[in-house]
Order: C-alpha cells, then sequence, then structure tokens
C-alpha cells in the first residue's frame, strides 16, 4: 500500500464519521428577543412604558437640606435649652428630605387612568419620620386618595418663597375624592369632598381640629379662568365640623416675561370657631376673618430669580419673606431666604401664636440646597 492510498483511505473513514454524527446532530433553539423598554411620549418627558403592559410610567423625586436659623416665630429658628446650665437659647433648625415619586398613565375607554405618589424621608433635628404626601388615582376627572385640598392646591401656593405659611392660608393635605373638569376656552373647576386633618402641637395636643367628625364630609368647590396673561381663581369651602365657610380669591398677572405677580385674599365666618377652637379652623386657618397675600418673581436671567410674599390678617399679624433662588445647573437650586413676622397680639390671652414665636418682631433666615431629578 502506498501513502496516496493510505491518505485516500483516511479521508474516507473521517468523512463516513462525521456524516453519521452530522445525523444526530441536535438542534439548538432559538434564543427569545430581548424586551427592551421603550419611551412613552405622551404624557410629558421621563415616562416609559413598564414592560408587557400599555401603562406609562416615570419616577422622579428630589433630596433636599434646609438649614434654619434665628428667631422660631419666622419658622426658621428653633428654641433649646442649654444641657448643662438648662438656659434658653436658640439653635439651627435642620431638616434633611428624600421625596420619592411616581407617575403614571394610561389610555382607557373611559379616559386617561392616572396615578401620582410622593413619599417623604425626613430627618429633622436628629429625628427620622416618614409619611404619605400625595397618593391617589385618577380615571378621567374624577380623583380619589390622600392629597392636597384644591382649596390650596387648585388655587395655588402663596408664592416662592420657602416659609409662605407664616400666615398660613391652609392645611393642604386630606383625604379626597374630588372631580376635576375642564370648560374649554381657558376656563376649568372643581369639586371636592375631604375628610381634613388636624394639626398638632409638638406634644399632640390638637390645635385645629380638621377631620371631620361624622359621616358628613367638608365640601370645596373651586373655578378658574387662565389665560396668556395670568388667571384669576376662586376657592371656596363648607367645614362640616364647625359648619363655618370660607373662601379665597386670586389674580396672578404676568407683567413680562421677567416679571410675575399675585395677590390673594381670603374671607371666613368664625362664630363657632371663636366659642369652640380658638378662632381657626382647617379652610380658615387665618387669625380673624380675613387674610391677605402678595407678591411676585423677578428673573434677573435663566439661573438666578428674587421672589417675594407680604401678607397679613385681621388678627393684626404681618409677614414678609424674601429670598434668591440660584440654578448653577439644571436640576440644583440653592435658595437663600430672609424672613421677618410681627405677632399682633403676642402676649395677649387671645393670641394664637401659630408659629410659636417669643417675641413680638421676629426675624430668621433659611438657606435650603435643592436635587430635583
Amino acid at each position: 500500500m502506498n501513502i496516496k492510498s493510505l491518505l485516500l483511505g483516511s479521508a474516507a473513514a473521517l468523512i463516513a464519521v462525521s456524516g453519521a454524527r452530522a445525523a444526530d446532530a441536535v438542534t439548538v433553539a432559538e434564543p427569545e428577543p430581548a424586551e427592551y423598554v421603550k419611551i412613552c411620549d405622551v404624557y410629558g418627558a421621563g415616562y416609559f412604558y413598564i414592560p408587557g403592559t400599555e401603562t406609562c410610567l416615570r419616577v422622579g423625586g428630589y433630596i433636599r437640606y434646609d438649614a434654619g436659623f434665628d428667631d422660631p416665630g419666622t419658622l426658621d429658628g428653633r428654641k433649646t435649652k442649654d444641657v448643662m446650665d438648662g438656659d434658653p437659647q436658640n439653635s439651627w433648625k435642620k431638616n434633611a428630605r428624600f421625596a420619592l415619586r411616581t407617575w403614571t398613565g394610561q389610555e382607557t375607554e373611559l379616559g386617561t387612568l392616572k396615578t401620582y405618589t410622593e413619599t417623604r424621608f425626613n430627618f429633622k433635628d436628629g429625628a427620622s419620620a416618614v409619611n404619605l404626601e400625595f397618593g391617589w388615582v385618577q380615571l378621567g376627572g374624577l380623583r380619589v386618595g390622600v392629597d392636597e385640598t384644591p382649596y390650596d392646591q387648585f388655587i395655588g401656593y402663596a408664592g416662592n418663597v420657602v416659609q409662605d405659611t407664616i400666615i398660613p392660608y391652609g392645611i393642604k393635605v386630606t383625604n379626597v375624592v374630588s372631580y376635576y373638569f375642564d370648560a374649554g376656552s381657558g376656563f376649568s373647576g372643581v369639586v371636592s369632598l375631604e375628610e381634613g386633618a388636624d394639626v398638632t402641637s409638638s406634644s399632640g395636643a390638637v390645635l385645629i381640629a380638621g377631620t371631620i367628625d361624622s359621616y358628613v364630609p367638608h365640601v370645596v368647590g373651586g373655578l378658574k379662568y387662565k389665560g396668556d396673561w395670568g388667571a384669576i381663581t376662586g376657592v371656596v369651602a363648607y367645614d362640616s365640623n364647625y359648619e363655618e365657610v370660607a373662601g379665597k380669591v386670586r389674580l396672578d398677572v404676568n407683567v413680562t416675561k421677567e416679571l410675575s405677580l399675585f395677590i390673594m385674599g381670603g374671607y371666613g365666618t368664625d362664630d363657632n370657631f371663636v366659642d369652640h377652637a380658638k378662632g381657626r379652623g382647617f379652610y380658615k386657618p387665618w387669625g380673624g376673618n380675613w387674610a391677605v397675600w402678595g407678591g411676585g418673581t423677578y428673573k434677573f436671567d435663566p439661573k438666578t430669580a428674587f421672589n417675594l410674599q407680604v401678607s397679613a390678617d385681621d388678627a393684626k399679624n404681618l409677614a414678609v419673606a424674601a429670598n434668591v433662588a440660584y440654578t448653577p445647573v439644571p436640576g440644583f437650586t440653592v435658595t437663600t431666604e430672609v424672613d421677618y413676622y410681627h405677632d399682633g397680639k403676642f402676649g395677649q390671652a387671645d393670641d394664637f401664636n401659630f408659629t410659636k414665636a417669643d417675641k413680638k418682631n421676629s426675624w430668621g433666615g433659611i438657606v435650603r440646597f435643592q436635587r430635583t431629578f
């Protein structure tokens, strides 16, 4: 046998073995295609489809650090005692917060199905606390859950200052059954049935009994007209606990692209509040029958804004808050604020002293760092 014959025989043997193995080969299944997250732009930026559903989800929130100082009457400072000799003194009032927010949206045959949640994790002056600030479901115009009452949210907050409630305009958070409607041509409205909430002191004593005491809810209604020039809004509320009525009217004006102004007035009946609740309620937390808040924002440039609020009420209280908000990079803002409060009835028996002022005229300041995402 020569070498050529040997090589041809070896090749034939290899081909035969390879053919036999090919007949027994196992077919490998194709991998399942990966399911990537898809962007949902129906409800704005930041939403994506939850895989396998038609629901759009957005996750966001903010981290905030506040450092307040000086008089507690401005809501900025904190009154303490020297740990060695017990003498009263002031200290920093600090709070760090992480707020986790979620939004969902989905189109249905009955309208848009939406949800919103906000959970706040606070570390305030050495103590931790967690609370659910928002948690509601809305189908079409019907909203149910925990929310800020439209009495405050629908009409708008009292300016872009940190301490906008030195003279309070509302208590805000409550369980609601609300219906929002858009009438077109700039008109919108809301009707809300609400549970209310109590305002308590640091010791747990009830200062304002806002939670309903029967099956009868509080009732809130509001109307708004909004145009390019600004808006005019009115809200009214019935307090079922004390059978009193309060309302607020607000005017917003966009003077220029840089300057916007607002003024808001409130009025409420208080006969039963005076007799049974130290003159204040969930929808009329200010002193006396009337109160007024006014101010505005001036934008020096895209990064820097000046904000001002001045407020007063029927109990001769007066407050001023002013700040400069600077946003060095998108999503991060540093706000430096100065606040003043005059307690018109300080030292008198009928002084409600909402801010826990320890003098007739209080000054304070606060610095806020906030990263929003």
